[in-house]
């Protein structure tokens, strides 16, 4: 690990175990798709010197060569793939990906919806049975364990349907990265209220969810709800509305209504409770590490590590 990414105090020690988990773990070849700003480049630097991934840069050379001599970074070791502008990086990353060539691919300087639609063509052959969804793990000082936020960034108003995708993707994620393949995780389908109210749609998928878990239509996931969020992540507030449920306050997987409502709360925790988070999307037939410009390096970082362990649960058969 190199002196700038190693942490420094006690807040950082969830980073230390993430890296350490990883040390023992090849890097992972990426794909780092339009990385023509310095901070994308400064990012991939900390990530390739602290053993995560192995970088293919993807777009326009001269820019690339540009904001790696603004970032004072030496891009000569890596691979360096020419595209005329930022669709044809998505479509030269999405090939790498779907040919072998690179086992998971990172959002550099463009928009999510433009390196995506590259990945969901079907032509791509990238896509599984299952929507590509995102999830952000998280970590909280006043939470006694990682928890996943899922989705805030891609199914903007997911229907049931997908709402069940998105479970299935991130209880995968959970079991590989957080808790163990012999571990079961809880999962609160969140809404405003614990009540399912016929004129609050959330609240009809959240119970839905639950006996379709039940069924196993959704596996290796215990799904309760509706749940509220304080009553989903809070025993004391279980108790005092008198919650009787095995996923009610000790939640690992918070499902949320929407994209807004997820992205509110993951930005709230992180840049409010100053949480740790680290933002994968899921559902694809690679890793797809996906930060956003106001991320710090921990969160990159451990975007990462995720896309370490992923791509390793991968080519070991864990996931399919």
């Amino acid at each position: 690990m190199n002196e700038r990414a190693t942490p420094t105090d006690a807040s950082d020690d969830y980073l230390r175990a993430a890296l350490a988990r990883c040390a023992a773990l090849p890097a992972v070849r990426t794909g780092v798709v339009h990385p023509v700003t310095a901070t994308v480049i400064t990012a991939v630097a900390e990530a390739a010197a602290d053993g995560l991934i192995a970088p293919v840069l993807i777009g326009p050379r001269a820019r690339i060569l540009a904001a790696a001599e603004e970032a004072g970074v030496d891009v000569a070791p890596w691979e360096l793939i020419d595209a005329e502008h930022s669709h044809e990086a998505a479509d030269k990353a999405a090939v790498g990906a779907a040919t072998g060539r690179l086992d998971a691919l990172m959002k550099g300087a463009l928009h999510t919806d433009e390196l995506l639609s590259a990945v969901v063509r079907p032509q791509s052959g990238l896509r599984t049975e299952r929507r590509i969804s995102h999830a952000f793990v998280m970590h909280i000082g006043s939470y006694p364990k990682p928890f996943i936020i899922t989705d805030a960034a891609i199914n903007i108003a997911p229907d049931l349907a997908t709402k069940a995708d998105i479970v299935q993707n991130a209880a995968n994620l959970w079991r590989v990265a957080i808790g163990g393949a012999d571990e079961t995780p809880k999962v609160a389908a969140l809404a405003a209220v614990e009540t399912v109210n016929p004129k609050m749609p959330a609240t009809l998928d959240a119970a839905a969810l639950s006996k379709m878990a039940e069924r196993g239509q959704i596996t290796g996931a215990l799904v309760d709800g509706p749940l509220a969020f304080d009553n989903a992540i809070s025993p004391a507030a279980a108790r005092e509305k008198g919650i009787v449920s095995p996923v009610a306050g000790q939640a690992d997987i918070l499902l949320v209504p929407d994209l807004e409502a997820g992205n509110m709360l993951a930005k709230q925790l992180s840049f409010l409770g100053g949480a740790d988070s680290a933002g994968i999307v899921l559902g694809a037939r690679v890793p797809i590490i996906l930060t956003s410009r106001a991320d710090n390096m921990r969160a990159r970082l451990l975007s990462c590590a995720l896309a370490v362990v992923l791509a390793d649960a991968r080519r070991t058969g864990q996931l399919k």
